[in-house]
Formats: C-alpha cells, structure tokens, sequence
C-alpha cells in the first residue's frame, strides 16, 4: 500500500467517524477524542502492515550474496583466537 493511498483511506475514515460522532450528536470533545482514536488505531495498523510485508519478504538475490558474506566472516571469527584474547590488562 502507497502512502499516498494510506493518506486518502485514512482521511476518509476519520471524515466518517466525525460526521458519525456529529450526527449523533456528540460534543466536540467526545467528536475530536473519537477522531484521535481512530487516527492512532489506523496508524498502528498502518505500522503493523508495513511491518508484516518487510518480515514476511523473501530476500533478493542481492540479500543472499550478503549472507553468504557475513557467514564467512563469523566462521573466520570462531575458528581463529577470540575477541578481545589479544588484550592486556591494564590492571597487573
């Protein structure tokens, strides 16, 4: 989804949810509570979809190389000396 959709379909839902709160003869206070719900629900969902579609992406061929690269490394890691064992105390 395109922020510019999200923008549209959120303006949308609030614009509904104010014209609901006023038909029903809310104040203005409960009208402009309401509308902060909504927003922040929407929001979180919003985040949550993006979220989902990053996790639940399978990675490029462009992920992989780097993958592979980084394996190297860590295994070069754990096969030589540890980190930090070249280190002296400065406290003798």
């Amino acid at each position: 989804m395109s922020l510019s959709k999200f923008i549209v379909g959120m303006t949308f839902a609030l614009a509904i949810v104010i014209g609901w709160s006023y038909f029903d003869g809310a104040s203005a206070g409960t009208i402009l509570i309401r509308a902060v719900i909504c927003a922040v629900i929407i929001q979180a969902g919003y985040f949550l979809l993006v979220f989902a579609m990053i996790a639940g992406g399978t990675p490029t061929p462009a992920d992989k190389i780097r993958g592979t690269g980084r394996g190297t490394i860590l295994d070069k890691v754990a096969e030589g000396e540890k980190l930090g064992a070249g280190r002296s105390s400065l406290h003798r």
